[in-house]
């Protein structure tokens, strides 16, 4: 199958616009059966206050940005994993859904809020889902979720051989070293859909990759401009955890011995 990335710049509180910028980029990658956008497509980022963010984000049932995305699943026959600040009753969310051809297939919320997230979203509530489009199972984090190795080896475990991983980052290079390893420990694939620009004192790093389940890097974007980028995979290479003939990623595992990550607390 083919995956891919698309990096831009949404536009802060100008859904259209963004939806005018994002046009000939998912064309451009129509091609591909899964593509990945960055976090909080629907909105932009660097909000000003709770009010902002909540006032920008959308409902699933009545959301134009989602409904656009799905018109484009439709017509092109893709899916596509995208960042949507999401709004819940009176809450909102920093999230990411899976659209295919067929409308929404299911969302993510995301984990592990940034900085002045934590003023705004809530945290995610809905676990670590994944989701089967016949093509390949697919998992989904958002952005600060790949400091967290346990994310994606609960995703891993539970069958996903691709991980969407919808971006605004912030801190240069870090999550790209990082997410060819989650890769590689995980023998998963990992596409990191990457913003650029800036929005008042953030600058946006770019550099939206894709790595193999040997933590190759088989696409990486530049720093400050828009790239679409799709490419080949072989999903049952993500099913392969033979790492030499007598060891194996999952059943090398001693989960007996791990349980001082849920019962040690620093705080």
């Amino acid at each position: 199958m083919k995956i891919g990335y698309v990096q831009f710049a949404p536009s802060l509180g100008n859904r259209n616009e963004t939806i005018d910028r994002l046009n000939p980029l998912i064309e451009s990658g129509s091609d591909a059966d899964l593509l990945v956008l960055p976090e909080l497509c629907n909105t932009g980022y660097n909000f000003t206050s709770r009010k902002m963010a909540f006032d920008l984000c959308e409902s699933a049932k009545n959301s134009d940005f989602l409904d656009y995305i799905i018109s484009k699943c439709a017509s092109f026959n893709l899916h596509i994993a995208a960042g949507i600040g999401e709004r819940d009753g009176d809450l909102i969310y920093n999230s990411s859904f899976l659209v295919g051809p067929a409308g929404i297939i299911g969302k993510y919320r995301k984990l592990h809020l940034f900085v002045d997230e934590k003023d705004y979203f809530e945290p995610g509530d809905l676990g670590l889902p994944v989701f089967d489009i016949g093509s390949c199972k697919v998992g989904m984090v958002v952005c600060f979720d790949w400091m967290f190795p346990e994310a994606y080896r609960v995703l891993a475990l539970k069958g996903a051989d691709v991980i969407c991983h919808p971006s605004n980052l912030v801190l240069p290079g870090f999550a790209q070293q990082a997410i060819p390893v989650h890769s590689l420990v995980n023998h998963v694939y990992i596409v990191t859909s990457n913003r650029i620009g800036t929005e008042d004192d953030l600058t946006f790093t770019g550099n939206s990759i894709i790595s193999n389940p040997k933590g190759k890097v088989l696409a990486s974007a530049p720093l400050d401009r828009d790239e679409v980028k799709v490419v080949d995979v072989d999903i049952e290479f993500a099913r392969n955890k033979a790492i030499t003939p007598r060891n194996d990623a999952f059943a090398d595992r001693r989960p007996s011995e791990y349980k001082e990550i849920t019962e040690c607390d620093r705080h």
